[in-house]
């Protein structure tokens, strides 16, 4: 494992560069909001912008690149990231965030796109789920780094935005300096929206609501504990909490997932992101340890859903639907991402601070309450039909959407081939 990860170093460096920036990014305008005094349902309008542009960017990117090639459109779309994020000094106004926002979630799509398809190009079917380890280290592990560079400088100023403009530039020198011809995107069959809610009604609603709940989780986390007093210090381990537990859940959560019925797991990881944002409502302002402990279980009960989510509709698809239905579902969770921190800040103004914790409870129960019911609906997938789970973020970037359809044919032949031998031995 180890030499497939060095051999791809240069792509992983370029990508924890970006998510520094992006991580650091998001907290930041959220603190800098409330101190420019945004009110909170204005921050959430601004920071919905993100979800937006990340769904237009995920869905034009692999146009762009047919259109002019990889290395251009990454180059372009930092370039983009890296403005963008020093606009924000200058124009110091919401409707101005807002589209900045939507340019800098447009940005980082393809750039993710991009770096994504250069890293499975590089993956074998038998390496592919190593680099996917390092990717998902990669990714959660520079999102709740970049927390940490909070403490570095006073948000009020303009040398954090400058940093962040820093981070994404300096991406593009290992990526770069070390990228070869991608694959191009295949065609695949196409799956419509409506089709993908026919063939798994649970898969659909659950990544909608997951959408809705992680865009929010990650838009408002920093200002809802701006709001409650804490320390720009608390704030940076608050926030970086939730990639923490995301990171050390994904993998124990994705082997259950293999083992066990889909939906009883997604329904109970669900009912145990609920409970935790319960315990989070109920917990003194006071207690910024209880506050961390209840931000890093949610996290790592919350950032894993959206990978059952497609393991799960996965199991009801042929080979060939499976990359266009990935992008489909990711569809999904983008509109309910654009709308949530939107709702979310709207019920915090309305009532108090406290609403955050209680809007993300209301969301996963509600997947937790849908999954019950298409439990009595439909019979579940036999264990051993299931297809093994791929790490995937639904609002970070995933993977899935550049695997091609050969690659996941070929590891089902080998799936097919491996229990044709076992029944043999048997």
């Amino acid at each position: 494992m180890f030499s497939v990860l060095t051999a791809s170093w240069p792509l992983f460096l370029g990508l924890a560069l970006i998510m520094l920036g992006n991580g650091l990014q998001s907290s930041l305008l959220g603190i800098r909001a409330t101190d420019e005094g945004f009110s909170t349902s204005v921050t959430g309008f601004v920071m919905s912008g993100y979800f937006l542009g990340f769904l237009i960017g995920s869905t034009l990117t692999p146009r762009l690149v047919a259109s002019v090639g990889h290395v251009r459109v990454f180059a372009a779309l930092a370039s983009i990231a890296s403005t963008a994020v020093l606009l924000h000094v200058v124009f110091v106004e919401p409707v101005s965030w807002f589209f900045m926002r939507v340019m800098t979630g447009f940005s980082y799509a393809g750039l993710y796109v991009v770096a994504e398809s250069w890293l499975n190009d590089r993956a074998t079917n038998e390496t592919r789920g190593q680099l996917l380890a390092g990717y998902m280290v990669i990714v959660l592990g520079g999102m709740g780094g970049g927390q940490m560079l909070l403490n570095l400088d006073d948000p009020g100023g303009a040398e954090l935005f400058i940093l962040c403009s820093v981070l994404i530039s300096a991406a593009l020198v290992p990526i770069l300096l070390s990228a070869r011809p991608a694959p191009s995107f295949e065609s695949t069959s196409r799956v419509g929206l409506r089709e993908l809610y026919r063939i798994s009604p649970l898969g659909v609603v659950a990544a909608f609501w997951t959408g809705i709940a992680q865009g929010t989780v990650f838009s408002l986390a920093a200002v809802y504990a701006g709001r409650i007093g804490m320390p720009i210090s608390d704030i940076a381990i608050f926030v970086a909490m939730i990639f923490l537990g995301g990171m050390l859940f994904q993998w124990p959560i994705g082997s259950l997932s293999d083992k066990l019925d889909r939906r009883m797991l997604l329904t109970a990881v669900t009912l145990f992101a609920a409970a935790a944002a319960v315990v989070g409502a109920l917990a003194p302002s006071e207690s910024p340890i209880v506050l961390f402990a209840v931000m890093f279980v949610f996290g790592g009960m919350n950032m894993p859903l959206y990978s059952l989510c497609v393991a799960h509709t996965n199991d009801y698809l042929k080979p060939e639907q499976m990359v266009a239905a990935s992008g489909a579902l990711y569809i999904y969770v983008g509109i309910g991402a654009s709308f949530g921190p939107m709702l979310a800040a709207f019920l915090m103004d309305l009532t108090t601070s406290q609403a955050y914790y209680v809007f993300l409870a209301v969301v996963h129960t509600v997947i937790g309450v849908f999954a019950i019911y298409r439990m009595t609906r439909r019979e579940s997938v036999p264990v051993e039909d299931q297809l093994p789970i791929v790490p995937a973020f639904g609002t970070t970037g995933s993977v899935t959407s550049t695997l091609s359809a050969e690659s996941l044919r070929d590891q089902m032949d080998r799936d097919l081939a491996n229990m044709s031998r076992a029944d043999m031995l048997r």
